[in-house]
């Protein structure tokens, strides 16, 4: 049986198709438009997915759309009634709207999908609700034969917290939390007021966060948020302007806080770091609640995450050390795009009835699900881009990689199938030497094009984790913090650690200061031999050189760019900021051995992020 599912309309659109209930093929629509967070229709993406698995598209089963429009049309219609005749310009604006395209999205999907297939029958298609999609696809792919799921977002149709209970192939949402009331857009709130992009820099108040201190916390708890015991809450819509306006906050959240929202282009101040060390301090006691509820609710030892708010690192890393559930697993792609995913399972499993066949393995496959290469497709490639490189045997390849990194050189790295997912997990990454001082300052601003404070993660071989970091489980999906080891630190001065802010930044805590936040964390990418067999040996090398078994790995791209797909993408970024050296397949390029005149500037080559 063959299930194609589809997330779209929103953000972050995707398509993955499903096979006897394994997942063969999953992509994000950015990777091929290059359009970050790409929203729209996933063409690209469904016929990659397609041509992956050999399939025509009149073969499919069903095709499964991740969220219910009605639904939501329904939520969007009852929040401007009950708040009339607040609201009136935004109603006016998105109902007209609604009303011509998103309310009749199956006409919309059918005629889409009829590109692909001319007679498509549209008894095929079907709708899954949203915290549903999200909560199938972090349960069935889990390697557990039962577990609680907890989904948090933003909103779906109506729920923007909901706990579930998996068993085998069964899956049942038990309790939900409804919009407005959400810990998703109480983030998105403080991410809107500390300047930064909704839906795209809640992971910047995240790396912010560690700079400041929680000073406002106590504030939020009394003003913004009811929370309660078992991790229930209440918002304070008076400080909001979500439901009916075109910002999230509005003048009283300002007054509360003593200034007003910060434009993009302000200097951060410590005022910003400790308004995010607070929020995220707020929501890991939330997180906290919520999952300490939901252990005793369901007495299973096994939690899955998904939602937007389960790629809160830090948060994760708390409820795992909370010790309430013994297993964890997040989602890699939990936001919008892994809906594709959740979508099709819940259709092959809750619909159709079908057992699950996953043998206490991750059916994400280390979230290797995108497109690959050939090497001789590569050398076309690379060769039609003008591109100089050299061809080496696989060992040689890996040990000159290694010996660039051991010399403090950035990398690109680009190898197999893309991941699916924000995460560069090894397939499309940059890389650069963990013990390095110097590496992250120069990896954000010389070669991302961000802001210098952004945190790296550390790739490091599973077997070695525990002797870096304080961290004896899996860490597959980079979605676990947890902080270095006591003995790999390094003490500080009294003038050190008297810094503040960003000061911080420039103070080296550790053997391995590049992926070292300043409160000793890193988010973690345990790297398996099973999964990606060439990164693990890359480590193994790295290690065998330095001693050190940690990388710094980041997404391959530069600020505001999707994730390179093709071998194209990854050299035109090679050409546009100042790696050292590129690594496709087999193929190595030296940036001095380039021609210049292919040389492109890619500092404000793509819109902010």
């Amino acid at each position: 049986m063959r299930i194609l599912g589809i997330s779209a309309f929103y953000h972050d659109s995707a398509a993955a198709l499903i096979e006897d209930g394994r997942i063969v093929a999953a992509a994000q629509e950015e990777r091929f438009t290059r359009k970050k967070h790409d929203p729209s229709f996933p063409h690209n993406a469904i016929a990659w997915c397609l041509e992956e698995a050999g399939a025509a598209a009149e073969a499919l089963d069903h095709v499964v759309f991740y969220d219910k429009p009605f639904l939501k049309f329904e939520r969007l219609l009852e929040t401007y009634v009950a708040l009339a005749p607040r609201g009136f310009s935004s109603f006016k604006m998105s109902i007209p709207l609604w009303l011509k395209e998103k309310l009749f999205q199956k006409s919309l999907l059918t005629d889409e999908l009829k590109k692909f297939a001319p007679e498509f029958d549209r008894t095929k298609l079907l709708f899954c609700e949203h915290h549903l999609s999200h909560a199938a696809s972090a349960f069935y792919p889990s390697p557990f034969e039962n577990a609680a799921v907890l989904t948090m977002d933003g909103v779906g149709e109506w729920a923007t917290t909901s706990a579930a209970a998996g068993d085998g192939n069964r899956l049942e949402i038990f309790q939900e939390i409804h919009f407005p009331h959400s810990l998703g857009l109480l983030y998105s709130a403080a991410t809107y007021y500390t300047g930064f992009k909704v839906n795209s820099g809640e992971y910047k108040v995240m790396g912010l966060a560690p700079y400041g201190e929680p000073k406002y916390a106590k504030l939020i708890l009394d003003h913004l948020i009811d929370l309660k015991t078992d991790g229930s809450f209440r918002l304070d819509l008076s400080y909001f302007d979500y439901c009916t306006g075109f910002t999230m906050t509005n003048e009283r959240f300002a007054r509360l806080f003593g200034q007003p929202v910060r434009s993009p282009d302000q200097l951060l101040t410590p005022f910003h770091m400790d308004v995010a060390a607070s929020i995220q301090a707020v929501l890991d006691e939330a997180v906290l609640r919520l999952t300490r509820s939901l252990a005793r609710q369901t007495a299973s030892r096994n939690l899955c995450l998904a939602g937007g708010v389960a790629l809160n690192c830090v948060a994760n890393g708390k409820v795992l050390r909370d010790g309430h559930f013994d297993n964890i697993w997040i989602q890699p792609a939990a936001g919008d795009a892994g809906g594709a995913v959740g979508a099709a399972l819940s259709a092959y499993h809750g619909f159709a009835g079908k057992p699950r066949q996953h043998n206490g393995t991750d059916g994400m496959a280390g979230a290797y699900l995108g497109p690959k290469y050939s090497q001789a497709d590569i050398e076309r490639r690379l060769t039609e881009a003008r591109a100089k490189f050299t061809v080496l045997d696989e060992t040689a390849m890996i040990d000159t990689t290694a010996r660039a990194l051991a010399d403090q050189k950035a990398v690109g790295w680009f190898q197999g199938r893309m991941e699916f997912g924000p995460r560069s997990l090894g397939a499309r990454s940059i890389l650069g030497d963990a013990r390095s001082p110097a590496m992250q300052k120069n990896l954000n601003l010389k070669v991302k094009y961000r802001e210098s404070f952004r945190p790296f993660a550390p790739a490091v071989l599973r077997e070695d984790v525990a002797e870096w970091f304080d961290l004896k489980s899996d860490s597959p999906y980079m979605l676990i913090v947890a902080d270095v080891r006591e003995d790999r630190r390094r003490q500080m001065s009294a003038e050190e650690q008297a810094l503040f802010g960003i000061d911080k930044l420039n103070v080296s805590r550790s053997e391995i200061p590049a992926v070292t936040h300043v409160d000793y964390s890193a988010r973690i990418q345990t790297v398996h031999r099973d999964t990606n067999p060439l990164f693990h040996r890359l480590l193994v090398r790295f290690k065998e050189l330095t001693g050190c078994p940690v990388l710094v790995n980041t997404s391959f791209n530069v600020r505001g760019e999707p994730i390179v797909c093709t071998p194209e993408d990854a050299f035109r970024c090679f050409m546009g900021n100042e790696l050292d050296v590129l690594v496709v397949g087999n193929c190595v390029l030296q940036k001095s051995e380039q021609d210049p005149a292919l040389k492109q500037d890619y500092s404000q080559a793509f819109e902010a992020d």
